[in-house]
């Protein structure tokens, strides 16, 4: 009887009432708006290297890119995270940039995942890359910008720019790599030869796994 009430008594204002009514009795969380078409925002913080934070609160993650991470709670800092954090605070905060987007527009922790650009066209995203202050990272392929990505890190890599400055970690004789997850392991990790047979990529040395645009697995960290 109440929902025949709301639903018919006051048109339009009696539908949204019901909506409402219905997400808080059954406990769902109502999605904020997420941009679709390319939008021109205004930075108003950045966390990290790949990380910023937007006039209103909302939060972006670059799209296509990893960059070394600060310390935060409690746990170290990589090596050039607070350098990358620098950079990009230098390009972007307080600025306007235009965000653009792939089909996925949020990842599992409500940010943005987002190209970023600077008003004279930068793209941010390259710009860190480039600087050997992050590489590239993503669950969706293809993406839109991903040849620009690629040049930009093979180019650093070769420059010795940035992380590629750095001495390597542990390295193995071999590396193996996912093609569906675009990841790469150590020989011994178990997500590396969890993959299927036809999914697999073998590389002889770190830096040909990032020059063909494959991420360093987490929990390995080859």
């Amino acid at each position: 009887m109440w929902v025949r009430r709301m639903m018919g008594g006051r048109g339009a204002l009696g539908r949204i009432a019901f909506v409402l009514v219905l997400f808080l009795l059954t406990g769902y969380e109502i999605a904020l708006p997420v941009y679709d078409a390319p939008a021109r925002v205004l930075v108003h913080s950045v966390s990290d290297g790949d990380t910023v934070v937007l006039e209103g609160g909302k939060r972006v993650r670059y799209l296509g890119i990893d960059a070394p991470e600060v310390a935060h709670e409690g746990r170290p800092g990589d090596p050039l995270g607070d350098g990358a954090a620098r950079y990009n605070r230098n390009l972007v905060s307080g600025r306007w940039v235009t965000l653009e987007f792939e089909r996925e527009r949020q990842d599992d922790y409500g940010r943005l995942l987002a190209y970023v650009f600077l008003e004279d066209g930068t793209l941010v995203n390259r710009e860190l890359v480039r600087q050997g202050l992050a590489y590239l990272c993503s669950k969706q392929r293809p993406l839109r910008y991903w040849d620009r990505l690629l040049d930009a890190q093979r180019r650093a890599i070769e420059e010795r720019r940035g992380l590629w400055s750095l001495p390597p970690p542990r390295p193995e004789a071999v590396y193996m790599a996912n093609r569906r997850s675009g990841v790469f392991h150590r020989p011994s990790c178990p997500l590396g030869r969890s993959a299927k047979p036809s999914n697999r990529v073998q590389f002889k040395e770190r830096s040909q796994a990032f020059s063909e645009g494959f991420c360093p697995c987490r929990q390995c960290r080859p």
